[in-house]
């Protein structure tokens, strides 16, 4: 029984490195060697056990890799080539995915929370912090690397990328657009990033960690505001001549910060949620205009399968952005554990760390 290396989740405040058996290959599925992956914060909610997975289970969810084997359905792939798989995996055949949004396929209940959606890496199934993953409907997930990027040029495809990006696009951010995002970790970087490219005139980056509000101007920001020094809304209301902003993007997933989005809203703006919530929200009713003020709440979870990857990928190679300079730390797959503490204590200027079994 061939065996490989994956970090799995134990109990909440543990994963840990252990022996699995590598996946056997149905028909429409693609076993990938893993080159490089990565931690992301939703990975931090499971180990901590504020969202719930099965024990045993493999997490991850942002491989890059190269075909090991591939199921005896699948056509237009070959074994050895190198091919990244979005976060979310849609089946390209569910009512959600011919209804045009197939981050949605397979929503339902399960694990106690609703509309989960399309994701299955590391949550449903296996995930990708492996030797090894299985990708399931291959032909609708897999997307090729061109020879001209690198691993860590593509590392943020899967999930941080597409899920920033389309948090100004949900948004429908326009041209000419002020834009306001909040909390310029990994996922609100590229939120950044995604709205300067979609025509946005004016980006304000907040958040408390020079650093983050450093690469922040690199993605795109026009202004930047440390809120451990200055009071955030009311600089966006200063910078804005007291109008406001067209979009509040929330990228941290906290009352506090969903709050502030509403509050610095002009009337009719639209609040675009990336965050991921841990206990209940609530709406205060002078930020919301008692329901009278036109706003927008739009929530975003992350867009998959190969178009999504391909386009992406066109972006990075065009060097339309950059995102490299998030790769802040480089640790082996033996080394798992050390990198868990290490991202999740947020220690030592963390952006995102590469994992290379």
């Amino acid at each position: 029984m061939a065996m490989m290396k994956a970090a799995v989740f134990v109990e909440p405040g543990r994963i840990v490195l252990e022996d699995k058996r590598i996946p056997d290959v149905g028909p429409q599925d693609a076993l990938i060697r893993v080159t490089t992956t990565t931690i992301c914060g939703t990975d931090i909610h499971i180990l901590k056990g504020e969202y719930p997975v099965e024990r045993g289970l493999t997490i991850g969810h942002e491989p890059v890799g190269v075909i090991e084997k591939l199921g005896s359905g699948v056509r237009g792939y070959r074994e050895g080539q190198r091919v990244i798989a979005g976060a979310i995996t849609p089946s390209g055949w569910s009512t959600a995915c011919l209804c045009g949004c197939g981050s949605q396929d397979g929503a339902g209940t399960a694990h106690g929370f609703k509309a989960m959606g399309g994701w299955r890496f590391g949550n449903t199934i296996d995930g990708c912090q492996a030797e090894y993953v299985l990708v399931p409907d291959a032909m609708v997930n897999l997307a090729p690397v061109p020879d001209t990027l690198s691993d860590e040029q593509v590392l943020m495809c899967p999930d941080i990328m597409s899920t920033g990006f389309s948090g100004a696009e949900n948004a429908g951010v326009r041209i000419g657009d002020t834009v306001a995002v909040f909390a310029q970790g990994p996922i609100g970087l590229c939120a950044t990033a995604g709205a300067k490219l979609s025509g946005a005139s004016t980006v304000i980056g907040v958040d408390r960690l020079a650093n983050r509000l450093h690469i922040s101007t690199q993605m795109g920001a026009d202004h930047v505001i440390d809120a451990s020094k200055v009071e955030p809304i009311e600089e966006i209301m200063r910078l804005t001549d007291g109008r406001g902003v067209d979009v509040a993007i929330e990228a941290l997933g906290t009352q506090k910060t969903f709050e502030a989005c509403l509050r610095v809203l002009r009337p009719g703006g639209t609040l675009s949620s990336l965050g991921v919530y841990s206990s209940d929200l609530t709406i205060p009713l002078g930020a919301f205009a008692a329901g009278l003020g036109d706003h927008k709440i739009v929530t975003t979870l992350c867009p998959g399968g190969k178009e999504r990857m391909r386009r992406l990928m066109t972006v990075i190679a065009a060097r339309r952005v950059n995102l490299e300079a998030m790769v802040t730390h480089r640790f082996k797959l033996d080394d798992i554990e050390a990198a868990y503490e290490l991202f999740g204590h947020q220690r030592d200027g963390v952006l995102k760390v590469a994992i290379t079994p």
